[in-house]
């Protein structure tokens, strides 16, 4: 299974039992709910309205957003690729949200990216994987589990290229060690010919 495979399953998976543990069972009478229902507060002038948290069917369309993003943006071009990031660059530059700042993140994180982006994609989603109680704490510790993987991994195939490297300088040299020792295989060859002709040539003695 590819690692993003893996870590969409992961997140659908994390995501659906956090929808189930957050939604709660309804009353069976309506009654009691309106009877147990605190009476709401009428607005207060000058005083801004409370801040509600996201449904977990926002948080979920949110989570297969940005999954669905992801598998677009591995499939664009260096340019496009450059121009997607920008933009989200640019989104979350001017609204600073959660969901911009983890997107922007998504953006850096695909392969192929300039040097050095993974590790900007860490440092945004640090703020995000150290708040616990964040709509996408969950999908912010698995993509940065995934950069990390991908980071070893580069590593691990960067060492096998310099091994590889190393090799091939290996066999060179003892490349050139055969072909000198059979230059000098070849001069004693010659040199024993020689001889041979000048003792063949050589007058008998009576």
């Amino acid at each position: 299974m590819r690692p993003w495979a893996a870590l969409t399953a992961a997140v659908l998976l994390v995501t659906a039992c956090a929808t189930q543990q957050t939604e709660e069972p309804a009353s069976e009478s309506p009654a009691e709910d309106a009877a147990a229902a605190p009476m709401a507060e009428p607005p207060v002038k000058g005083r801004p309205a409370a801040k509600t948290d996201r449904s977990p069917a926002a948080r979920l369309a949110e989570l297969e957003m940005l999954l669905t993003d992801f598998e677009r943006l591995r499939r664009l071009p260096s340019a496009e690729l450059a121009r997607e990031q920008e933009a989200a660059r640019q989104a979350f530059n001017q609204s600073r949200t959660e969901l911009a700042r983890v997107r922007l993140a998504l953006t850096l994180a695909v392969p192929g990216s300039p040097p050095g982006e993974e590790l900007r994609a860490l440092e945004l989603l640090d703020p995000v994987i150290k708040n616990p109680s964040a709509a996408l704490h969950g999908i912010a510790f698995l993509m940065a589990a995934y950069v990390q993987e991908q980071r070893r991994l580069f590593a691990h195939i960067q060492g096998l290229q310099q091994n590889n490297q190393g090799l091939q300088q290996n066999v060179q040299a003892l490349q050139q060690n055969v072909q000198g020792l059979q230059q000098k295989l070849d001069a004693l060859r010659t040199l024993e010919r020689s001889l041979t002709e000048r003792r063949e040539s050589a007058p008998k003695r009576k």
